[in-house]
Protein backbone atom coordinates (compact mmCIF):
# COMPACT_ATOMS: atom_id res chain seq x y z
CA UNK A 1 0.00 0.00 0.00
CA UNK A 2 1.37 3.54 -1.44
CA UNK A 3 1.60 6.61 0.84
CA UNK A 4 2.85 10.28 0.30
CA UNK A 5 5.11 11.78 2.91
CA UNK A 6 5.29 15.45 3.12
CA UNK A 7 8.07 16.90 5.96
CA UNK A 8 7.56 20.35 6.70
CA UNK A 9 9.22 22.75 9.25
CA UNK A 10 8.31 25.72 10.96
CA UNK A 11 5.21 25.52 8.98
CA UNK A 12 2.06 27.29 10.69
CA UNK A 13 -0.85 25.24 11.90
CA UNK A 14 -2.76 27.41 10.47
CA UNK A 15 -1.28 26.40 6.80
CA UNK A 16 -1.36 22.55 7.78
CA UNK A 17 -4.54 21.98 8.81
CA UNK A 18 -5.62 23.88 5.95
CA UNK A 19 -3.68 21.68 3.53
CA UNK A 20 -5.12 18.53 5.21
CA UNK A 21 -8.64 19.52 5.29
CA UNK A 22 -7.90 20.24 1.26
CA UNK A 23 -6.46 16.97 0.88
CA UNK A 24 -8.98 14.86 3.03
CA UNK A 25 -11.86 15.87 0.81
CA UNK A 26 -10.69 17.14 -2.61
CA UNK A 27 -7.92 14.04 -2.84
CA UNK A 28 -8.49 10.27 -2.88
CA UNK A 29 -4.90 9.55 -1.87
CA UNK A 30 -2.78 8.64 1.10
CA UNK A 31 -0.79 11.16 2.76
CA UNK A 32 1.55 11.14 6.52
CA UNK A 33 2.44 14.82 7.07
CA UNK A 34 4.98 15.62 9.71
CA UNK A 35 5.52 19.06 10.50
CA UNK A 36 8.97 20.17 13.40
CA UNK A 37 7.15 23.16 14.73
CA UNK A 38 4.43 26.25 14.10
CA UNK A 39 4.88 29.26 15.49
CA UNK A 40 2.74 29.76 18.57
CA UNK A 41 -1.15 29.42 17.86
CA UNK A 42 -3.89 27.96 20.08
CA UNK A 43 -5.80 25.35 18.48
CA UNK A 44 -9.55 24.22 18.87
CA UNK A 45 -11.57 21.70 18.04
CA UNK A 46 -14.73 22.87 15.78
CA UNK A 47 -17.37 22.19 18.22
CA UNK A 48 -15.38 24.22 21.01
CA UNK A 49 -16.07 27.80 22.57
CA UNK A 50 -13.56 30.05 23.76
CA UNK A 51 -14.97 31.23 26.98
CA UNK A 52 -15.11 27.42 27.26
CA UNK A 53 -11.58 26.19 26.69
CA UNK A 54 -9.16 29.52 26.97
CA UNK A 55 -8.67 32.22 29.75
CA UNK A 56 -9.25 35.69 27.92
CA UNK A 57 -7.45 37.56 30.50
CA UNK A 58 -4.08 35.82 29.94
CA UNK A 59 -4.66 36.04 26.02
CA UNK A 60 -4.91 40.20 26.25
CA UNK A 61 -2.10 41.87 24.27
CA UNK A 62 -0.53 38.49 23.04
CA UNK A 63 -0.48 37.76 19.44
CA UNK A 64 -0.99 34.10 19.26
CA UNK A 65 -3.53 33.43 16.83
CA UNK A 66 -6.69 31.62 17.66
CA UNK A 67 -7.45 28.22 14.88
CA UNK A 68 -10.44 26.32 15.40
CA UNK A 69 -9.85 22.92 13.04
CA UNK A 70 -12.24 21.15 10.77
CA UNK A 71 -11.81 18.24 13.57
CA UNK A 72 -12.85 17.23 16.97
CA UNK A 73 -10.73 17.19 20.08
CA UNK A 74 -9.42 19.66 22.71
CA UNK A 75 -7.62 22.56 22.85
CA UNK A 76 -3.55 22.73 22.50
CA UNK A 77 -1.38 25.48 22.23
CA UNK A 78 1.13 24.57 20.13
CA UNK A 79 4.79 26.40 19.27
CA UNK A 80 8.29 25.62 17.59
CA UNK A 81 8.98 22.59 19.94
CA UNK A 82 5.85 20.92 19.28
CA UNK A 83 6.01 17.77 16.37
CA UNK A 84 2.89 17.35 14.58
CA UNK A 85 2.22 13.96 12.50
CA UNK A 86 -0.91 13.74 10.40
CA UNK A 87 -2.63 10.90 8.47
CA UNK A 88 -4.36 11.09 5.90
CA UNK A 89 -6.03 7.61 4.52
CA UNK A 90 -8.07 6.26 2.48
CA UNK A 91 -10.60 2.90 4.69
CA UNK A 92 -8.94 0.79 1.75
CA UNK A 93 -4.88 1.14 3.40
CA UNK A 94 -5.89 0.07 6.67
CA UNK A 95 -7.35 -3.65 8.25
CA UNK A 96 -9.85 -2.37 10.22
CA UNK A 97 -13.80 -0.54 10.53
CA UNK A 98 -13.94 3.29 10.05
CA UNK A 99 -14.27 4.51 13.14
CA UNK A 100 -12.50 6.00 16.21
CA UNK A 101 -11.83 3.58 18.63
CA UNK A 102 -9.92 1.33 15.91
CA UNK A 103 -8.47 3.97 14.73
CA UNK A 104 -6.86 5.25 17.74
CA UNK A 105 -5.47 1.40 18.60
CA UNK A 106 -3.87 1.15 15.46
CA UNK A 107 -2.00 4.49 15.96
CA UNK A 108 -1.43 3.70 19.22
CA UNK A 109 0.24 0.34 18.28
CA UNK A 110 2.12 1.96 15.24
CA UNK A 111 3.66 4.75 17.87
CA UNK A 112 4.25 1.82 20.35
CA UNK A 113 6.73 0.15 17.90
CA UNK A 114 8.10 3.21 16.30
CA UNK A 115 9.50 4.37 19.01
CA UNK A 116 10.59 1.78 21.21
CA UNK A 117 10.05 3.25 24.46
CA UNK A 118 8.70 0.86 27.04
CA UNK A 119 6.23 3.52 28.84
CA UNK A 120 5.20 4.50 25.90
CA UNK A 121 1.12 3.93 25.40
CA UNK A 122 -2.06 4.54 24.23
CA UNK A 123 -4.51 5.78 27.32
CA UNK A 124 -7.89 6.27 26.77
CA UNK A 125 -7.28 8.98 23.65
CA UNK A 126 -4.07 10.08 25.07
CA UNK A 127 -0.50 8.89 24.10
CA UNK A 128 1.21 9.03 27.57
CA UNK A 129 5.01 7.93 28.89
CA UNK A 130 3.92 6.43 32.20
CA UNK A 131 1.08 8.41 33.57
CA UNK A 132 1.75 11.51 31.80
CA UNK A 133 0.79 13.12 28.46
CA UNK A 134 2.86 13.52 26.04
CA UNK A 135 0.56 13.53 22.80
CA UNK A 136 -2.86 14.58 22.06
CA UNK A 137 -4.96 13.37 19.27
CA UNK A 138 -7.53 14.46 16.81
CA UNK A 139 -9.46 12.57 14.13
CA UNK A 140 -12.33 13.21 11.31
CA UNK A 141 -13.90 10.61 9.47
CA UNK A 142 -15.64 11.07 6.43
CA UNK A 143 -17.50 8.15 4.53
CA UNK A 144 -14.53 6.30 2.69
CA UNK A 145 -11.04 8.40 4.33
CA UNK A 146 -10.24 9.59 8.14
CA UNK A 147 -7.51 12.22 9.32
CA UNK A 148 -5.94 11.14 12.35
CA UNK A 149 -3.60 14.32 13.85
CA UNK A 150 -1.05 14.39 16.94
CA UNK A 151 0.47 16.68 18.66
CA UNK A 152 3.42 15.89 20.10
CA UNK A 153 5.25 17.46 22.86
CA UNK A 154 9.04 17.58 22.68
CA UNK A 155 8.44 20.55 25.11
CA UNK A 156 6.41 23.43 25.86
CA UNK A 157 6.58 26.28 27.71
CA UNK A 158 4.88 26.41 31.17
CA UNK A 159 3.60 29.91 31.16
CA UNK A 160 1.50 29.42 28.05
CA UNK A 161 -0.50 26.73 29.47
CA UNK A 162 -1.99 29.39 32.04
CA UNK A 163 -3.96 30.33 28.49
CA UNK A 164 -5.89 27.06 28.74
CA UNK A 165 -9.19 26.48 31.14
CA UNK A 166 -8.98 22.92 32.40
CA UNK A 167 -11.09 21.50 30.37
CA UNK A 168 -14.51 20.19 31.35
CA UNK A 169 -14.23 16.45 29.92
CA UNK A 170 -11.54 14.80 30.55
CA UNK A 171 -9.43 11.03 30.72
CA UNK A 172 -10.26 9.56 33.64
CA UNK A 173 -6.36 8.90 34.22
CA UNK A 174 -5.81 12.95 34.64
CA UNK A 175 -7.06 12.57 38.41
CA UNK A 176 -7.63 16.09 39.09
CA UNK A 177 -3.86 17.56 37.95
CA UNK A 178 -3.42 20.81 36.60
CA UNK A 179 -1.78 21.00 33.12
CA UNK A 180 1.93 20.99 34.59
CA UNK A 181 1.87 18.08 36.19
CA UNK A 182 -0.32 16.14 34.02
CA UNK A 183 1.85 16.66 30.47
CA UNK A 184 5.76 15.60 29.94
CA UNK A 185 7.98 16.15 27.36
CA UNK A 186 9.61 13.85 24.76
CA UNK A 187 12.82 15.95 24.86
CA UNK A 188 14.35 13.88 27.65
CA UNK A 189 13.82 10.50 25.44
CA UNK A 190 14.64 11.65 22.00
CA UNK A 191 16.36 14.23 19.74
CA UNK A 192 13.24 15.85 17.54
CA UNK A 193 15.58 14.51 14.77
CA UNK A 194 15.45 11.25 16.06
CA UNK A 195 12.08 10.88 16.69
CA UNK A 196 11.00 11.41 13.17
CA UNK A 197 13.50 9.38 11.95
CA UNK A 198 12.03 6.60 14.19
CA UNK A 199 8.85 7.21 12.67
CA UNK A 200 9.50 7.85 9.10
CA UNK A 201 11.35 4.16 9.71
CA UNK A 202 8.42 2.78 10.99
CA UNK A 203 6.74 4.28 7.77
CA UNK A 204 8.89 2.29 5.26
CA UNK A 205 8.61 -0.51 7.24
CA UNK A 206 4.55 -1.00 7.14
CA UNK A 207 4.24 0.87 3.57
CA UNK A 208 6.03 1.83 0.33
CA UNK A 209 6.03 5.47 1.14
CA UNK A 210 7.14 8.29 -1.34
CA UNK A 211 8.70 11.46 -0.76
CA UNK A 212 6.69 14.61 -1.73
CA UNK A 213 7.14 18.75 -1.01
CA UNK A 214 4.69 21.52 -0.40
CA UNK A 215 4.21 22.47 -4.28
CA UNK A 216 3.16 19.24 -5.09
CA UNK A 217 0.43 19.46 -2.55
CA UNK A 218 -0.50 22.94 -2.48
CA UNK A 219 -2.92 23.03 -5.98
CA UNK A 220 -5.40 20.74 -3.52
CA UNK A 221 -6.22 24.12 -1.45
CA UNK A 222 -7.25 25.45 -4.41
CA UNK A 223 -10.02 22.24 -5.42
CA UNK A 224 -13.17 23.31 -4.38
CA UNK A 225 -14.06 21.79 -1.20
CA UNK A 226 -16.20 22.24 2.06
CA UNK A 227 -13.78 24.55 4.26
CA UNK A 228 -14.28 24.44 8.03
CA UNK A 229 -10.68 25.51 9.22
CA UNK A 230 -10.68 29.14 10.32
CA UNK A 231 -9.10 31.92 12.48
CA UNK A 232 -11.07 33.11 15.60
CA UNK A 233 -10.60 36.73 17.45
CA UNK A 234 -11.27 37.57 21.26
Amino acid sequence: MHIQLLELENTPIYKQLQLEEALLRSTDQNYCIINKGSPPSIVMGISAKIDDVLCRNSLKNKDIPIIKRFSGGGTVIVDTDTIFVSFIFHKSLLNIPLYPEPIMRWSGDFYKKALELEEFNLRENDYVIGNKKCGGNAQYIQKDRFVHHTTFLWDFVKENMNHLKYPKKVPSYRNKRNHHDFLCTLKSHFSKDDFITQIKAKLQNEFTVSNINLETVSQSLLNPHRKATQTLSL
